[in-house]
């Protein structure tokens, strides 16, 4: 349906648009293939009930570094989802009468990009769902932080509509935020939106974010661990 309604406006005047319809039509299925690689929506439970009812306790005795554990946990649970949802995903969207086919990367070249812009996007996604379950310290209940978060970070992520068809104005500022270095840069990498040396500005913005954000969340997190106390028997 969401290929559909950009078919309309595009029926009217293709050139109006900051992106071919191939090309939005293989970002809106790359977006579905690997929604749980993305998508700021989703959370570990896990890791919120730990901290919320104390048994984050049991975790902190452990001789391990609770922030790679909990990142490394909430990668795994990603990729597996994704893993499991893209196949079928995918199958379809190649067996489709064109236009609304999924396309091929135009050259090995780009599709590496596209991997290597992939897994940063992935560590960006989840340095940043650390912060917000840090935050969870503070708080007596996850819920209005993981709403907020999740629809602020998701459109600015480029999942309601691709950031290219922002105003110019506000595109080029949230273009320099960490959500642009989620989904939106591997899935317009993807479908030919980015390529050359645009690609490759927009993977070393995606490294430094990955890198703020996982050294501000390991900060974050010694911070926190120093003052909890977990009360009751």
């Amino acid at each position: 349906m969401e290929i559909f309604a950009f078919a309309a406006f595009y029926r009217v005047n293709p050139e109006a648009f900051p992106m071919e319809f191939r090309q939005v039509v293989s970002y809106i299925w790359m977006q579905q293939a690997f929604l749980a690689l993305f998508m700021m929506w989703f959370w570990e439970n896990d890791i919120a009930v730990s901290i919320s009812q104390g048994s984050i306790a049991y975790e902190m005795v452990r001789p391990i570094n609770l922030y790679n554990r909990w990142f490394c946990q909430a990668a795994a649970n990603r990729l597996a989802r994704a893993l499991l949802r893209c196949a079928p995903i995918l199958i379809v969207a190649f067996l489709l009468p064109q236009p609304y086919r999924m396309s091929l990367p135009e050259n090995l070249t780009q599709f590496i990009l596209f991997i290597i812009s992939a897994a940063l996007s992935l560590g960006v996604v989840i340095s940043f769902s650390m912060l917000v379950y840090i935050s969870l310290f503070y708080t007596l209940s996850p819920t209005g932080i993981r709403i907020i978060v999740a629809v602020l970070s998701d459109f600015l992520a480029g999942a309601a509509i691709p950031l290219p068809f922002f105003p110019d104005k506000i595109r080029a500022v949230v273009e320099l935020l960490p959500f642009a270095s989620m989904q939106n840069m591997p899935l317009r990498i993807y479908s030919g939106n980015i390529s050359g040396s645009a690609a490759l500005k927009g993977i070393a913005l995606q490294l430094f974010w990955l890198t703020v954000l996982f050294i501000t969340g390991r900060f974050a997190m010694s911070r926190a661990l120093k003052k909890v106390i977990v009360q009751g028997g």
